[in-house]
């Protein structure tokens, strides 16, 4: 049971041009119903768990912002999978 972290920005491309923060929300709020563990920053939001979940977590943030009328998405995502697993703790805690 690896534990992976996967980081992901989300920008949706709107119709109108309109403000991309409620939709940004609204995917925060899918990683925030998967119940994985997670971390939002200022420029992405970091998840932690097995990566075949927070792969399809991210499947289901890219499915809400075209129901939500999204024309497109680019979701830019950074995965750190190693052998022993990580965890946002272990990176961080020099900084903390």
């Amino acid at each position: 049971m690896n534990q992976s972290l996967v980081s992901i920005q989300i920008i949706p491309k709107t119709k109108q041009g309109e403000d991309v923060i409620p939709y940004v929300d609204a995917a925060i709020d899918v990683i925030e119903k998967s119940g994985v563990t997670y971390e939002v920053h200022p420029l992405e939001t970091t998840m932690e768990g097995e990566l075949s979940e927070l792969l399809a977590v991210i499947e289901r943030m890219n499915a809400r912002m075209l129901e939500l009328g999204s024309e497109s998405i680019i979701s830019q995502v950074k995965i750190l999978h190693t052998e022993g697993g990580a965890s946002m703790d272990k990176l961080t805690e020099k900084y903390r």
